[in-house]
């Protein structure tokens, strides 16, 4: 799997771009599947529906894909996998949006789409805000009002550092760079903070920034 971890989406020509090189073909020419169950807990139904509606303020679903599908956490363990794992193996992209952190990784475990993830080689991961979060080792409480049922804040593991998003974002007070620096502190990996115009790709391990704006890393 490809990924492509940014704060707020594909915010300029240089994330774009980034994409493009990911998917190795225009996005006009390429299928995703977004996934907007993080907003479910942060902002409600109407938070999910700007998400996929291409409203919201982190351009995602709006790009101009050849085809848009909805794939919804919370309803895939009702349905029998056969349905939906082989679509999930064709499409080019999965749009991961924002909202709370641990909600997504609870809920990418209980639908079996973590299980998945392995065997998608050529699948790129665009993530945005908890969309991102989530592919680090764990999260922390901090970051989410959720909390587990378990008591849980593992993450996927994709990558093996963490993310602090819209790092200085005047709407975001709480996502400073005093903030930034306590986060890192409890970190035991290396942690990124980007602001809404910095993106990470990873490829095959392979660690890149993009950024028309800044970051810092915490190692």
């Amino acid at each position: 799997m490809k990924l492509l971890l940014t704060s707020a989406g594909i915010k300029n020509m240089s994330i774009a771009n980034a994409l493009v090189a990911l998917l190795g073909k225009p996005v006009a020419e390429a299928s995703a599947l977004v996934i907007p169950t993080a907003a479910y807990p942060a902002g409600g139904p109407a938070a999910a529906w700007r998400i996929v509606s291409g409203r919201a303020m982190s351009p995602l679903c709006e790009i101009g894909w050849k085809s848009l599908g909805l794939l919804e956490l919370t309803a895939l363990p009702s349905i029998d996998a056969a349905q939906w794992i082989p679509i999930v193996r064709e499409t080019d992209a999965l749009l991961v949006g924002g909202g709370d952190p641990l909600y997504l990784a609870h809920w990418l475990q209980q639908s079996g789409v973590a299980g998945v993830l392995p065997s998608l080689q050529d699948t790129v991961w665009v993530g945005v805000s908890a969309g991102s979060l989530v592919a680090g080792p764990h999260l922390g409480q901090d970051l989410s009002d959720w909390r587990s049922p378990t008591g849980s804040v593992e993450a996927l593991g994709l990558v093996d550092f963490g993310i602090f998003p819209h790092l200085d974002n005047p709407n975001m007070p709480e996502f400073g760079l005093a903030d930034a620096e306590r986060w890192a502190a409890a970190l035991d990996v290396p942690g990124y903070a980007i602001d809404d115009q910095t993106a990470i790709t990873v490829i095959d391990g392979e660690v890149a920034v993009i950024s028309e704006g800044h970051w810092k890393l915490f190692d």
